[in-house]
């Protein structure tokens, strides 16, 4: 069965929008007029290294069973779609173009597969125990996720690494870590489903015979996604500092120990809300993969670049820890100082 997916996101959610199109299913992407208009007119283009080749392959979208097309937010119909997978960043959710969008896609009751760093807080009301009361603050604009019935928004945990080459158009992005998408399940078997089947339908793709790296991986644990919370607290925020930014690479191991050791507090975290060790990966596998993580993470890049407002995923972890009656100096100051340079960038802006 073939579905049609709206993907809120034109750079990031351009690779599982791709995966989907060589899988033979349809989608849309939501963005900006000149972009939308770029997207229509030359498709997309997404570069990807194969397993056992050393050049990346271009993959465009207009070679695939699936049709694209791009649209801005106050043109979407949500009636038109089986799926929704939110993939732009999370602060970009308050534009009112966007936040009335959201609100028609709670009112359909579309099932919602997140891709972000920063979970919708929908998503994390899923979590037995856990006050989403007390950690409102880390999003930008909490209310907007507030129509959503939690069982229909997901979480797919964001690990493959990608990036906007700053040469190249908007409908161009370069994967750099080609790792798999981790999804929880729906509540509902029939969204479910829906999941299962594009996962079963990706895993299937080749190109040219060969295996295509980047799957959808789905998982009956809600707590699965969380995984990712560590990796962007010992190595993605900590890149943010006061000067220049560092690369991912450094960040991580220049102090390998203590960034083992704010990896393990932030597992503790995940696990305290109901994840099992087993679902958590191991710091040594991240630890290699960081090896390999050249550039500075995008929310670095972003507050580097003056951004007022990013993604808060190290403030929701540094409340949840206190929720929990835990707390670390390494997070707190990692909080500080994004803190403080966002401040920065707002009264410069």
């Amino acid at each position: 069965m073939s579905y049609k997916i709206l993907v809120l996101g034109a750079s990031y959610g351009s690779l599982l929008g791709t995966k989907c199109l060589m899988a033979g299913h349809d989608v849309t992407l939501v963005c900006r007029d000149a972009t939308a208009a770029l997207i229509n007119a030359e498709g997309t283009e997404v570069r990807i290294k194969l397993k056992g080749e050393d050049a990346h392959r271009s993959i465009r979208s207009g070679d695939h069973p699936g049709t694209l097309d791009a649209k801005t937010p106050e043109t979407v119909d949500p009636a038109e779609y089986d799926l929704v997978c939110l993939a732009m960043q999370e602060p970009q959710y308050g534009h009112p173009s966007l936040s009335d969008l959201l609100g028609k896609i709670a009112a359909a009751g579309l099932p919602c597969l997140s891709i972000m760093n920063m979970p919708p807080l929908s998503y994390l009301r899923r979590i037995p125990g856990l006050d989403t009361g007390k950690i409102e603050s880390a999003w930008t604009d909490p209310r907007v996720w507030d129509a959503f019935d939690p069982g229909t928004v997901t979480l797919c945990s964001p690990d493959p690494q990608a990036f906007r080459p700053p040469e190249e158009g908007a409908n161009v992005l370069h994967v750099g870590l080609p790792t798999n998408f981790k999804a929880a399940k729906f509540e509902a078997a029939a969204h479910n489903e829906i999941l299962e089947t594009l996962e079963r339908d990706i895993d299937a793709v080749r190109l040219d015979g060969h295996d295509v790296p980047v799957k959808l991986r789905v998982f009956d644990s809600l707590f699965v996604p969380l995984a990712k919370w560590s990796m962007l607290l010992t190595g993605n925020y900590r890149c943010v500092t006061t000067g220049e930014p560092l690369a991912i690479r450094d960040a991580v191991h220049a102090d390998a120990a203590l960034s083992e050791e704010v990896y393990a507090f932030v597992d503790d975290i995940a696990q305290k809300l109901g994840a099992s060790p087993d679902e958590m990966v191991p710091f040594a596998k991240y630890a290699k993969a960081a090896e390999g993580l050249l550039k500075p993470s995008s929310a670095a890049r972003a507050v580097q670049s003056g951004s007022g407002t990013i993604e808060r995923v190290d403030r929701l972890v540094q409340q949840i820890g206190y929720a929990l009656g835990m707390e670390h100096p390494v997070i707190d100051a990692t909080v500080t100082t994004v803190d403080q340079r966002l401040e920065q960038n707002r009264a410069a802006g």
